[in-house]
């Protein structure tokens, strides 16, 4: 495993591991024990990032998945760093429907109470890194830093950053409270944030990406048989998934799985060696609940891609025409 820091010092795996998908989005919940021995394997391979939130969970049971990182994480604790988020809530009162509604919500007094919550849950006396998970449109970004500058200085948390974030909010964050790193979606399939780089080299800010695979299809597992469940995998309403959406990416799987064979890597390796080499401060956080996956997630930090490679890479997709992917639509240029 290779490693790399966000910011000014937050050292990490080159490659963390997203864990929202063991409780939440990805069908049932995953077995508990199972998800233990594979926390610990991701340890022993040299993963020391893993990264949750305060509602990766059902709404019944809303913090799920922080409750399974710090049992299974804490024999480790000393080793390995932990992300989570702050500022959402469930809603019930949702007239239109009998599932809650979700909500910003960083009001000073909730993110104290959060992270109070998380510091338990987690069974850790300090977080890592703590993301403003969605912007509150009632609460001003200033007064958000105010609020974990004084958390920094309690030593409750050690470093700070936001998620799904434009380039003013960033500096208008920075400047109160640093911000260590931004959590936004990254992939072959959504380069939209690509055009924050600038903004991220000039602060010192680190770029940690989520769904990198673009919530697996870049993995090349699926096909337009792949069937998933309504009632609780959000898969089953993604775009990238559809069989018409298959026909349109077959040019993109198709360079994915010429690049794996020429590598002697698999695509999902591919596309995470890709933004690896990109740039020296972004840090992919697959998720996956296999073993097998795991292992070749992590197998993409060896995998080297020159610059020319990369910006071969980066002009066919410019050229490509691909379908529209969960949480937003790809840049496409002519």
């Amino acid at each position: 495993m290779q490693y790399r820091t966000l910011g000014k010092d937050l050292t990490v795996s080159a490659i963390g591991l997203g864990c929202m998908g063991m409780s939440h989005a990805y069908g049932a919940p995953a077995d508990k024990k199972e998800m233990t021995e594979l926390l610990a394997r991701a340890v022993e391979m040299g993963c020391t990032f893993f990264d949750t939130a305060e509602l990766y969970g059902s709404p019944n049971d809303p913090h799920a998945n922080e409750e399974l990182l710090g049992s299974a994480l804490k024999p480790f604790r000393n080793k390995i760093k932990i992300a989570t988020k702050f500022g959402i809530r469930f809603d019930w009162n949702n007239p239109k429907s009998s599932k809650p509604l979700i909500i910003p919500d960083a009001r000073p007094e909730v993110i104290r109470q959060s992270v109070e919550g998380s510091l338990k849950r987690l069974q850790t006396d300090h977080i890592d890194l703590y993301y403003h998970h969605r912007q509150d449109p009632n609460v001003a970004v200033e007064e958000v830093a105010g609020v974990i500058s004084r958390l920094i200085e309690e030593g409750k948390i050690l470093h700070w950053g936001l998620s799904e974030v434009n380039g003013d909010i960033i500096r208008r964050a920075h400047s109160v409270c640093p911000v260590t790193a931004i959590q936004n979606r990254y992939s072959m399939m959504y380069r939209n944030y690509e055009a924050l780089f600038p903004i991220l080299e000039e602060l010192n800010i680190g770029f940690v990406a989520f769904s990198p695979l673009a919530n697996g299809l870049l993995s090349a597992q699926y096909s337009p048989e792949s069937k998933f469940d309504p009632k609780d995998d959000y898969r089953s309403a993604m775009p990238q998934f559809t069989k018409e959406a298959f026909a349109k990416n077959a040019q993109l799987l198709a360079l994915l799985n010429k690049l794996a064979t020429a590598k002697n890597a698999t695509p999902a390796q591919i596309s995470l060696a890709w933004m690896l080499n990109k740039k020296p401060y972004i840090v992919p956080i697959p998720g996956t609940r296999k073993l097998n996956r795991l292992a070749e997630n992590f197998g993409a930090a060896d995998i080297y891609l020159s610059a020319a490679e990369v910006a071969n890479i980066d002009n066919a997709l410019d050229n490509m025409t691909m379908s529209a992917v969960f949480g937003g639509s790809p840049i496409i240029k002519k």
